[in-house]
């Protein structure tokens, strides 16, 4: 199966994405194909602040464009930043979209988790994930740590590293989330935050968004692979 990315934003973790696919892709039966758009992260994050959804859905429909010609099946937006405009996004969308919302929602699901903490953008955390996890009962960073959390996330994914102050604001926020608030988990709601819990033992329970939408992808194109 040919897998079409819309990535840039951030760069890391388009990086992440890659891997990870590469990676699942060496046990497949035939080969997997794979192009990147590369999509401006300012752009996107310009949009969100004005919640501007057509507008950046239209953007994202032009990479979309490149990418069908290239000859992709399917496609994701490697961004949980990105999925504010999803939905506007499936509706002119020129190829099937793995929806990242969807794979997290269900993954929650089939972990059994009912209360869960969010850390990533201000807006992924206030709108618990754009709506998505109406079902489950969600807690954020209390006070000024959720502008603070929303800001170093962006901060690091535009640097494409995270710095030890970074890691330990995420760390201190998660665990707050999980010890006070009682959050069974922490959902990484940010494809970029890997930069920081990679080889990491924060003390509390994570699940990583990117690698939820990884590995359904990867899963895709297996079944794929094994139809052809």
């Amino acid at each position: 199966m040919h897998i079409g990315l819309i990535g840039g934003i951030g760069p890391a973790a388009t990086e992440f994405y890659y891997r990870g696919l590469i990676s699942a892709g060496s046990s497949m039966s035939s080969p997997m194909e794979l192009t990147i758009a590369h999509a401006d992260m300012n752009t996107l994050r310009a949009n969100l602040a004005v919640e501007e959804p057509v507008r950046q859905a239209q953007i994202f429909c032009r990479h979309l464009d490149q990418l069908a010609a290239a000859g992709a099946e399917i496609a994701a937006v490697t961004s949980i930043a990105g999925h504010f405009c999803i939905r506007e996004l499936e509706v002119i969308s020129p190829l099937p979209l793995v929806d990242a919302l969807a794979t997290i929602s269900d993954e929650l699901n089939r972990r059994g988790l009912r209360r869960i903490g969010l850390l990533g953008s201000v807006t992924a955390m206030e709108s618990s994930l754009y709506g998505t996890l109406a079902e489950f009962d969600v807690v954020l960073p209390q006070g000024a740590d959720l502008k603070r959390v929303g800001e170093e996330y962006f901060a690091m994914a535009a640097a494409q590293q995270c710095d030890q102050r970074q890691r330990e604001l995420f760390f201190s926020a998660g665990a707050e989330l999980c010890s006070e608030q009682g959050a069974e988990a922490v959902l990484l709601a940010g494809t970029d935050l890997f930069l920081a819990f990679s080889d990491a033992t924060p003390g509390f329970e994570v699940i990583d968004s990117a690698e939820v939408h990884i590995q359904a992808l990867a899963l895709l194109a297996g079944e794929a692979s094994l139809d052809g």
